[in-house]
């Protein structure tokens, strides 16, 4: 790709440890939240956060796995996953390492049902469908549904089963407040479709944005990376949020440059290809500050 630095194959870029936001944030909201209702489980949340890491790592893996033996990576395209189309690594053991990364979740996820009943694990088996599925098995990215899985599994699921890993309880608080995140962690994925449009396009995957056709895709992204925003003042007007989660509010200057470099994506290979990079600095940014925000009102309330 035209302008885009080629990155340097191997474990590290395999794990991807850069977006594991994905994972840690609706972790830290679920369990903020369930600390501002009470709960000091920080066993379990910590347990959370490690099976969160978990399942993001091993959807990395089998991703990098699946996209190969789907002919998706190409020695044409391979700036950004070149462990096996170069040959630095073997499919066999990035598979591998994709399902050992599900079943130490899966032991977390034992010892979770064990310290806190069944209920858990309605969260823990969709969280590792969700993961192990992706591109393997399934491959529901392939049938138009990966973003519709993100905005569930990771944007609601995750911080909804921290917050009943750690309390016992369901709560609605909890789902509506995880939604302005759901938005723009779904917006990431978003921005990989689109970088990967004609690459997909050209090898027959149809995703969400293929679906959709370009144009409609890149109006859909914009849309969720800028949606958060106006939902958080709405939470905070009825009473979901404290006004503190303002703070988040400062993380518009990485959605002003997220937009900027979107505007402008088609046709230009750097631009398509910082889509994602600059809507993960944004959701780690704005969920981040959410968090803190949340912390700070419970402190004070």
């Amino acid at each position: 790709m035209a302008g885009v630095r080629q990155v340097k194959a191997g474990w590290y870029n395999a794990f991807r440890p850069w977006t594991l936001h994905g994972a840690i944030v609706p972790v830290l909201l679920g369990g903020a939240m369930a600390y501002g209702a009470g709960s000091e489980e920080w066993i379990l949340f910590i347990l959370a956060l490690a099976g969160g890491v978990l399942l993001q790592s091993a959807a990395n893996l089998l991703n990098t796995y699946g996209d190969y033996r789907a002919g998706l990576d190409t020695v044409e395209n391979h700036s950004r996953a070149p462990e096996l189309v170069s040959g630095t690594l073997r499919p066999k053991d990035v598979k591998i390492a994709g399902l050992a990364c599900l079943a130490v979740t899966a032991l977390i996820g034992l010892y979770m049902v064990w310290a806190t009943g069944w209920g858990i694990a309605v969260f823990g088996i969709a969280g590792i469908a969700g993961a192990g599925l992706y591109t393997v098995g399934v491959s529901y990215k392939y049938m138009g549904l990966g973003q519709a899985s993100v905005f569930v599994m990771m944007g609601l699921l995750m911080p909804m089963g921290t917050y009943y890993l750690m309390t016992g309880a369901l709560s609605w608080d909890v789902l509506l407040a995880s939604l302005p995140n759901a938005l723009m962690i779904t917006a990431v994925l978003g921005g990989n479709e689109l970088r990967d449009f004609d690459s997909d396009s050209a090898a027959g995957v149809r995703t969400q944005s293929y679906r959709l056709g370009y144009g409609r895709a890149m109006s859909l992204h914009l849309g969720m990376l800028t949606a958060p925003y106006f939902l958080l003042m709405v939470l905070i007007a009825f009473g979901v949020l404290p006004v503190h989660c303002l703070i988040a509010m400062l993380s518009l200057w990485q959605w002003h440059l997220s937009y900027d470099n979107a505007r402008g994506a088609r046709g230009d290979g750097r631009r398509s290809f910082m889509l994602v990079p600059l809507a993960f600095k944004q959701n780690w940014v704005f969920g981040v500050l959410l968090v803190i925000g949340y912390l700070a009102g419970a402190l004070t309330a």
